[in-house]
């Protein structure tokens, strides 16, 4: 199954960026490949926030939904997801957003999915390293764009 894995050093704050991985809603205005988001349900306790979200991803013939669900550490800035239910047998990823000393923040990310169909799967592995390169990339441009 594929992973990836890296840390960024980014000229923005770390809430800044926690704020905007956060925004499930507004990924479709930047994310590649994604055609909508949507948040079913948002449940709050004292130190965490549970999103349960719809993504819709789209690339050429490819279109599926998946829900997730979304959990967001306000606190330690950090987020997790895990999969809930579509074309996939198991994903998750985690973020993570600490200040720098130098100014600026550093920003974690990890992915780890497989798709249950194995051709999916086949195809994805092949441009997987370049598509979370895009995707985190995507992210930084649209930091940028908001903060920049």
């Amino acid at each position: 199954m594929p992973t990836h894995s890296e840390t960024r050093h980014l000229p923005y704050t770390a809430q800044q960026m926690y704020d905007l991985v956060a925004d499930v809603e507004s990924y479709p205005q930047f994310l590649p490949w994604t055609a909508a988001a949507r948040v079913r349900s948002t449940r709050e306790d004292a130190e965490k926030v549970v999103m349960l979200a719809d993504l819709v991803i789209s690339f050429k013939v490819f279109r599926e939904r998946f829900g997730s669900r979304v959990t967001l550490y306000p606190e330690a800035r950090k987020i997790d997801t895990e999969y809930l239910d579509g074309p996939f047998e198991k994903m998750i990823s985690n973020w993570s957003f600490e200040e720098a000393e130098d100014g600026g923040c550093h920003v974690s990310f990890f992915v780890d999915f497989a798709f249950r169909n194995k051709l999916l799967q086949t195809t994805a592995t092949i441009f997987f390293n370049d598509a979370m390169q895009r995707v985190v990339r995507a992210f930084e441009r649209r930091a940028a764009e908001l903060h920049g």
